[in-house]
């Protein structure tokens, strides 16, 4: 069968079906393209559309070499967290915060991708997932799409069931995922929703070799806000206001906030819009979808993001890696990749912020000013150790935290 789409008339069949090609689908056809035993398998991709867009920015902490190391666009090693009386600047060394954006990520695998004649291609949108044979998962599964339709023995989906401007509160989401799933029923739920715009300005004003992570000093909406200041050169940085809470903004409630930030940040400046972007990700330990062989959930439908903070890219990069491993060895599939004790840090510091027990500014304040970056950049990626979670902990208050974990603890017995 040739690379091209196939046609809807052909009912074929396939090793391996991804369903979504964004982050987490194209994660996991460069992983697959990359395992030697696994390289020939047959593949069929499913999108709605692979004309691709520079519809996101992808940042991470990562202090060894990545595996997308010739993608990434811009990275800092120092870092500044503002909020009201304090101000601080730190070194993230060892660790690198690196910036990859979305359309060159989605162009290096889909090219490479596309040079392969075990790799298909189907430019449709999804009706249904149906596994042939509940009882027996080898006998695997069949998706269908408008006009057509596929087997796979292994299905991998990563299709959230929601859009951007047809988003609901999060109150309505975590209801009806709860009544959908059974783990974490009574655990919180969060957007983190963001409008960003990269910009131009028409003279010098930015430190090129600071990001600004987490500036407090904004509107924060009755919840956790900032806004994240990624500068590329003296002159164009990518500016995104962040706020972590129940309900989203209407779009022009994001570019008021910051339209007033640069106003007063860089008063006299005249400066262009050259990119915008905008999203929302669920924060929450609630699972997003059943995952039930031989139909499989990645990215953040399945639960590859980091419920406390919102970072998915190393954590779906992760979860990929351990799928490959698993299908070389013949092993059956377990996709879940926060299953450590920081799971419970997450959902601890989730909750607090859920029910407002203390503001997410004196929260990430604290943190940052009692513990070096590095520290807190291993917390925040699940790779501290005991002693430095400890150091961590001690940053907060007993009286708030410690009756949080117990919570925690009741809720998951």
């Amino acid at each position: 069968m040739s690379n091209a789409l196939i046609s809807n008339k052909n009912l074929a069949s396939y090793d391996y079906i991804i369903a979504g090609a964004g982050g987490a689908g194209l994660s996991l056809l460069h992983n697959l393209m990359e395992a030697p035993s696994l390289a020939s398998k047959s593949i069929l991709v499913i999108d709605k559309s692979f004309q691709k867009t520079n519809d996101r920015t992808w940042c991470f902490w990562d202090a060894n070499i990545s595996a997308f190391e010739n993608l990434v666009h811009h990275r800092w090693n120092t870092i500044s967290i503002h909020a009201e009386g304090f101000d601080k600047e730190l070194p993230t060394a060892p660790f690198s915060y690196k910036m990859i954006q979305g359309i060159d990520f989605y162009n290096a695998v889909l090219s490479k991708a596309k040079t392969k004649t075990n790799i298909h291609f189907q430019e449709a949108t999804i009706l249904d997932i149906i596994a042939i044979d509940s009882t027996n998962p080898s006998k695997g599964a069949k998706v269908e799409w408008e006009g057509g339709s596929a087997m796979g023995d292994y299905i991998f989906s990563s299709l959230l069931p929601f859009q951007m401007n047809q988003l609901p509160t999060a109150a309505a989401y975590s209801k009806s995922l709860q009544s959908s799933t059974t783990s974490n029923k009574q655990a919180p739920f969060l957007w983190q929703h963001f409008k960003g715009r990269v910009v131009q300005f028409d003279t010098p004003v930015f430190n090129k070799s600071i990001a600004k992570l987490m500036d407090f000093n904004v509107p924060q909406q009755g919840a956790t806000a900032f806004m994240y200041q990624l500068p590329l050169n003296e002159k164009e940085a990518l500016v995104e206001y962040t706020i972590f809470s129940e309900n989203v903004l209407a779009i022009s409630e994001y570019d008021k906030v910051i339209d007033a930030y640069l106003a007063e940040a860089f008063p006299g400046s005249t400066y262009i819009t050259k990119h915008d972007e905008i999203g929302a990700i669920p924060m929450t330990q609630i699972e997003l979808a059943s995952n039930q062989a031989p139909i499989y959930t990645i990215g953040a439908l399945g639960s590859a993001i980091k419920a406390s903070t919102g970072y998915a890219f190393q954590f779906i990069q992760e979860q990929c890696k351990n799928i490959i491993t698993q299908l070389e060895l013949g092993s059956p599939l377990q996709t879940k990749v926060h299953n450590t004790r920081h799971q419970f840090y997450d959902a601890v510091l989730l909750d607090i912020l859920f029910h407002h027990k203390m503001k997410g500014t004196e929260i990430f304040k604290r943190i940052f000013a009692k513990n070096e970056a590095a520290t807190v950049f291993k917390f925040l990626s699940n790779t501290s150790t005991i002693l430095e979670d400890i150091k961590i902990m001690r940053s907060l208050p007993t009286s708030i935290f410690l009756p949080a974990a117990i919570k925690v603890l009741l809720r998951r017995s």
